[in-house]
């Protein structure tokens, strides 16, 4: 290739970074070592939900990168959720302070800077956190995605799948772990020998395993993450009333002592949204973008099923106006499968300190298209808020390679005061309906001929309610509301008649009765009986096979969603 010279390499990327629609700046072009504003490097709102990737060694600017790109989509409307691994990203509720140093960095780029706040929801998992608890039953989280938890092997999660066939056959809600251990210690028993061997493929040793490693699990303290009320994932394509999108932020303070069931939950919120959300076909600007950082603890050690899942999730989910960004170290991090469908990438600074790392390097370096940059040398020698980036036009094509530095954000980069994030989540609507934990008559009960435990006060619950500026809550939003906000997302954006009530109606939970599977009368009784017959057969092999050859309704929702998921829609 014949040597270009500087302004031919400026010519073709002004060419490539010329767009019509609305776009994502993400920042102006460094060419031979010089920084040019009047290359502005761009990614078209409408190929968000292309995927992403955002990638580089720790330190580099990932978490800032992000943060800025949040910032954009909000403003344009658009939801996002954040997990956040250090806790950096809840400055986004507060304006960030001008200085010298800023001044010359934006004033370079081109970019006009000012302080701004977000509409902010601070989320945490089960309330372990300053954040609205965030919990999942055990029956909507599923077989698969709990057997990822309890790292069972793919003999125990194929018996955990009829546990849960059985479960969902005889009416037994799963709501809690201590449902699913009730559920198991009956099959286990002397009284549910019959119908632990009419499953054929649950063997008494392997489900006492599976009773250990889930009896691990409480004991670890995570059970404070299943039950209800559920988080209605619906709740993520909020708009605030001004118009931007409200950006969530799933607080993750221990993610280094449960590494597998934080970024496991992750993938349950995208599962959710993935069985829930209508098609869209192409958009002017995606329904959410969702950045999932940390991402290869998603990949590490995954089952095949798992990692089945996620690719089909990924593929998918895009036509129903979801753009996932993973954010992680390395491409090798995400397996090619997955890889191959992220059009959209931002790569950091790499280090090449071990022959490990000059590998890394070089397989970096071989995904990206021909470029004017020497590219081994660019992404070693690359700045702090400095990015290689290619994208996809909004013609479909990508758009040429081009070393960039990166825009400044608008909202503090690190955290903001506790005490306006705690006051943000004691003025947030959606505390009122997440804050409490409850505990309804379910499996645990029914087999144990129990009352239902009583209700009590969630982490969070009792934080007074204050409304604060730049939070998602600002103005002190009541439950009706919250509830009004529901039934716009489910009617415009689920595209399904609102089975919330009205305002002035009083909110009621849903009986067990209510819960409960629907009998299947006619032909459908004799499906199900065939299809217990297929499950008797080889371990596992018929919950498989079934997946593959039955199509009908019926089918699905024995067989939930891709992940195993039944989400409480469904359950109706």
């Amino acid at each position: 290739m014949a040597n270009k010279t500087t302004s031919e390499k400026l010519a073709t990327l002004q060419k490539g970074y010329t767009l019509e629609g609305a776009t994502i700046e993400l920042g102006a072009a460094i060419i031979d070592g010089e920084l040019h504003k009047d290359a502005p490097v761009r990614l078209p709102l409408s190929m968000m939900n292309r995927h992403g990737l955002v990638a580089g060694a720790t330190g580099t600017g990932k978490t800032v990168t992000l943060h800025m790109m949040a910032e954009q989509l909000s403003t344009a409307g658009v939801p996002v959720f954040l997990a956040d691994i250090k806790g950096d990203l809840s400055g986004l509720a507060t304006a960030a302070t001008g200085s010298e140093k800023l001044t010359a960095r934006t004033e370079g780029i081109g970019q006009a800077w000012q302080g701004r706040t977000f509409p902010v929801e601070f989320l945490a998992l089960g309330g372990d956190g300053n954040g609205v608890p965030v919990r999942a039953t055990v029956s909507s989280f599923g077989p698969i995605l709990l057997s990822r938890i309890m790292e069972l092997n793919d003999t125990q999660e194929s018996s955990l799948q009829l546990v849960f066939y059985f479960a969902d056959k005889n009416g037994l809600e799963l709501i809690d772990l201590k449902d699913l251990r009730a559920v198991i210690q009956f099959l286990t028993s002397a009284e549910g020998k019959d119908q632990l061997e009419e499953l054929g493929g649950l063997s008494k040793a392997t489900a006492g395993v599976i009773l250990r490693e889930l009896v691990s699990l409480e004991a670890q303290g995570l059970e404070k993450f299943f039950g209800e009320p559920e988080f209605d994932t619906a709740e993520l394509l909020r708009t605030a009333p001004d118009g931007r999108g409200v950006i969530t932020c799933l607080e993750l303070p221990t993610l280094q002592t449960k590494p597998m069931l934080f970024s496991t939950f992750l993938m349950w919120l995208l599962a959710d949204l993935f069985e829930d959300l209508p098609e869209a076909g192409d958009l002017d600007k995606p329904k959410l973008v969702f950045f999932l950082d940390e991402a290869h603890l998603l990949f590490n050690d995954a089952s095949k099923a798992f990692l089945e899942a996620i690719t089909t999730t990924v593929r998918l989910i895009r036509s129903k106006g979801v753009g996932i960004f993973f954010v992680t170290q390395t491409p090798k991090d995400v397996p090619a499968e997955v890889l191959g469908q992220l059009a959209n990438r931002v790569q950091h600074a790499l280090r090449a300190f071990t022959p490990e790392d000059a590998k890394a390097l070089k397989a970096t370096v071989s995904t990206f298209p021909m470029s004017d940059y020497d590219l081994e040398e660019t992404l070693t020698s690359a700045g702090i808020g400095e990015a290689v980036i290619t994208v996809m036009n909004e013609k479909g094509a990508p758009t040429p390679v081009a070393l960039t530095r990166l825009r400044a954000p608008e909202s503090v980069m690190g955290p903001s005061d506790e005490a306006l994030v705690r006051s943000t989540v004691a003025g947030s609507a959606l505390l009122a309906k997440y804050g409490t934990a409850v505990d309804n008559h379910s499996a645990f009960e029914k087999l144990s001929g129990k009352a239902a435990a009583p209700t009590g006060p969630a982490a969070g619950g009792s934080v007074p309610r204050e409304p604060v500026q730049g939070g998602a809550g600002q103005g002190g939003a009541g439950q009706d509301d919250v509830d009004a906000e529901a039934r716009r997302i489910e009617e415009e954006i689920l595209g399904r008649p609102s089975s919330r009530p009205a305002p002035s109606a009083e909110t009621r939970r849903r009986t067990p009765a209510e819960s409960a599977p629907a009998p299947r009368p006619g032909a459908g009784d004799s499906m199900v009986g065939d299809i217990g017959g297929m499950l008797g057969g080889a371990l596992g092999g018929g919950l498989k096979s079934m997946a593959r050859s039955i199509g009908t309704q019926l089918g699905r929702e024995l067989l939930r969603g891709v992940f195993g998921t039944s989400s409480r829609r469904r359950r109706r």
